[in-house]
């Protein structure tokens, strides 16, 4: 192929994916806040005039939340949803709010989305449904720990009050990756605690390397 003509094409390219990367900081993470949003104010919403079914499974839930009353935990669960879609519409505090109903969500499946019994991947699989049918069903909350990662890890995008209350505050909205075993050690702790709700096991083996990871960055790499 002709060198110029190559040369060409890579800037055509880098022109295209340049602007998409641009649109990018504003239109997908809006997207995301507000299906997401509304998805959880809807569901805060039928809790608040609602009759608290959490009583029902309350052997199912993980702990602590198999002992506190059913009461306080339909009630956190209805508060944190309805509050917390707010936030994130608007994008305020999006990363504590996106963890906060990530965990939630963790909660949830292991209350009442995950099998009761599995020992194989193909048992497991089978639970990877919308409908109940025996095996399980966390399919959809599944879809939303996916879509509430991209604003745990990238936070809110610049069409949000984040963005625009760190302006005038001289904060980086933006500040540049820093891609070190301390950020790594982050995301295994930040991923870990949801995990402790579902998989204790495989929770706390990620704690534990997180813990590891930011420890290593900090006392070796330095």
């Amino acid at each position: 192929m002709d060198s110029n003509l190559f040369a060409r094409l890579m800037n055509t390219w880098e022109s295209l994916t340049g602007r998409l990367n641009s649109v990018g900081d504003y239109l997908p993470p809006l997207v995301l806040r507000v299906i997401m949003g509304w998805e959880f104010f809807e569901a805060g919403r039928e809790k608040l005039g609602g009759e608290n079914w959490f009583a029902s499974v309350q052997g199912q839930f993980p702990f602590p939340f198999n002992i506190v009353p059913a009461s306080f935990s339909w009630g956190l669960a209805t508060w944190f949803e309805l509050i917390g879609a707010v936030l994130l519409i608007v994008g305020l505090c999006t990363r504590f709010i996106a963890f906060s109903l990530l965990f939630l969500t963790f909660v949830a499946t292991a209350a009442v989305h995950w099998p009761n019994n599995w020992s194989m991947l193909s048992d497991l699989l089978a639970g990877y449904s919308i409908s109940n049918d025996g095996n399980g069903n966390f399919k959809l909350p599944l879809l939303f720990v996916v879509m509430l990662l991209p604003l745990l890890f990238k936070g809110a995008g610049k069409l949000s009050l984040d963005y625009l209350f760190g302006l005038p505050l001289g904060a980086d909205p933006n500040p540049p990756a820093i891609a070190d075993f301390g950020a790594f050690g982050l995301a295994a702790l930040v991923l870990g605690l949801p995990f402790l709700m579902l998989m204790p096991l495989f929770g706390a083996t990620l704690i534990v390397i997180g813990l590891a990871l930011v420890a290593f960055q900090r006392w070796v790499v330095g």
